[in-house]
């Protein structure tokens, strides 16, 4: 059985939050990555995804703002609160998507269209009075679909997928509706395998190019062959709820509250408060072996007003992701033209759904486990106290020399349960010059200088990417070493139309007699070496 359910989507939210409108062309980055971009950059070949710098090369008037998740939230809250005269059931799936089962609704509003421009109208006034902008219905508007299953209203509510503002699936049709759609669209759902390679990108080599295809193989052999990863795409792609409905109670001493005394109204306090509470309500349902995906944020003030919200997460939720969703929704209550007159006197963490938790076991066949979310919950401590850039990951980048082929970027705000390595689109591309994998694994800051002979007289490489001479040592520090084995060398002539920062270098790969390996590199007649191979 599926739930019947509407999705209220706002295309480029980030952008749309931060008041701009969809005719100038903007972004907003992330660790120098573009995660929205404007209806008028895109016309520009401007890409989520890209980063920085290739935007900006592309379209030289790029408007380019920082991510703001928090501002994110704050200005969608007027929506959500918009939709709850039509029904209390709304989720907030992240600060831009909503979502709601629409049985109720539905049969009081007169059908699934009635609902649908009812939900259209209550949110595009909300926006128009959050925003002070005229929203342009073909770009900026909400989108809104209604199927059955929350994956498949999603979907239709996708701008970029749906050419049409409201897309409503009749029941019983999602897999026919389903079936044609790329299978790029599980990629928000299924999470990094053991080796870090996306599911998604396995299923398009193997031929499934389509979430009919996924459907087509029978889910006995995806299970066995992905584990519950194969499971849950078979079971979105067949127009399934992620998981079956699981109608067991939550344990009633998983909820957790506060009492402030004296009641506060700023955000910053009340989030210092909800940060202890989310790992109270963590260790709680860890003890048990659960964790969170939907949970209940409540708040009274001490004048008895009452406040909640439902948040769902497509994953579980751990206590950083908590501490942010109430961070969000406070900001979203306490900065809004409909704010408490009083201060917030109780605040309240009530897990809604929980799902068997998979950071008590070992992650044998991949897979969160508790130690890996006890560092995430470190690092991003360290990031509420110094900042966030305060932890940086690796990142692989499109180069031809093994040094300029990893860098650095802040660790992501979002989504910390995913892989931690990061590339730019580029990175696998073609690159002449570069040498071929395995990569070495020592750098070495600055390359100390070496001499490469042959029967003592010095070699060089020709203009034509040729030895002079078949290499017979290499001496350093006073002393030669054999070379047992080579390859090479790739001759790389980059920026040859700067004349400032044309650079001209080979690189030759070698075994030594000592049983090491190194990428030694020629540039203005010197070897040294690069980088060692571990």
């Amino acid at each position: 059985m599926t739930t019947r359910t509407l999705v209220l989507s706002a295309p480029h939210w980030p952008l749309t939050a931060a008041g701009v409108p969809p005719t100038v062309p903007a972004v907003v980055v992330l660790a120098n990555q573009v995660v929205a971009s404007s209806p008028a950059a895109r016309e520009e070949g401007v890409v989520d995804g890209l980063r920085r710098r290739e935007s900006q090369a592309r379209c030289p008037q790029l408007e380019v703002l920082e991510y703001d998740p928090d501002r994110d939230a704050r200005r969608f809250e007027p929506v959500v609160a918009a939709l709850e005269d039509l029904t209390p059931r709304v989720e907030v799936l992240e600060p831009g998507r909503c979502s709601f089962p629409t049985r109720g609704p539905s049969r009081y509003f007169g059908g699934d269209r009635s609902l649908t421009e009812l939900v259209a109208e209550r949110a595009d006034t909300a926006l128009a009075e959050q925003l002070d902008m005229d929203l342009c219905p073909t770009s900026s508007a909400c989108r809104i679909g209604v199927a059955d299953g929350l994956f498949a209203a999603g979907l239709a509510a996708d701008a970029q997928l749906i050419g049409e503002r409201f897309h409503i699936v009749e029941p019983d049709m999602s897999p026919g509706f389903l079936a044609p759609l790329p299978v790029a669209a599980l990629q928000r759902w299924c999470a990094p395998l053991g080796d870090g390679e996306s599911l998604v990108d396995l299923f398009w080599r193997l031929g499934l190019r389509s979430l009919g295809r996924v459907v087509e193989v029978p889910v006995n052999d995806l299970l066995a062959r992905f584990g519950p990863d194969g499971l849950l795409a078979h079971r979105l792609a067949s127009g399934l709820d992620e998981r079956p409905p699981d109608t067991r109670p939550v344990p009633p001493e998983s909820h957790v509250e506060s009492e402030l005394d004296p009641p506060v109204m700023r955000v910053d306090t009340a989030t210092f408060i909800a940060k202890a509470l989310a790992e109270q309500m963590h260790a709680r349902l860890a003890a048990d072996g659960l964790a969170c995906t939907r949970l209940v944020i409540e708040a009274e003030t001490e004048h008895g007003e009452h406040l909640s919200r439902v948040w769902r997460h497509e994953g579980a939720l751990l206590p950083s992701d908590v501490a942010d969703r109430v961070r969000w929704q406070l900001d979203g209550w306490l900065s809004s033209r409909h704010r408490p007159t009083a201060g917030i006197s109780v605040l309240r963490l009530v897990p809604d759904e929980v799902i068997p938790g998979s950071g008590r076991q070992l992650g044998f066949w991949g897979g969160q486990t508790q130690a890996a979310e006890r560092a995430e919950r470190a690092l991003a401590r360290v990031q509420g106290l110094l900042g966030a850039s305060s932890v940086t990951i690796p990142e692989r980048r499109g180069a031809r020399g093994p040094v300029e082929q990893v860098g650095k970027v802040p660790l992501p705000l979002v989504d910390l349960t995913g892989d931690r390595s990061v590339s730019t689109p580029c990175a696998d591309a073609p690159w002449p010059g570069n040498i071929p994998a395995p990569s070495p694994s020592v750098f070495h800051r600055e390359p100390f200088p070496v001499f490469v002979v042959n029967a003592g007289r010095p070699i060089g490489v020709t203009g034509r990417g040729e030895l002079t001479s078949q290499p017979d040592e290499v001496c350093f520090g006073g002393e030669c070493i054999a070379i047992t084995n080579w390859a090479g060398p790739w001759l790389v002539d980059e920026r040859w139309w700067e004349p400032g920062r044309r650079r001209r270098v080979a690189r030759l790969q070698v075994v030594l007699a000592d049983e090491t390996a190194h990428v030694l590199i020629l540039e203005s007649g010197k070897w040294c070496i690069e980088a060692t191979y571990d």
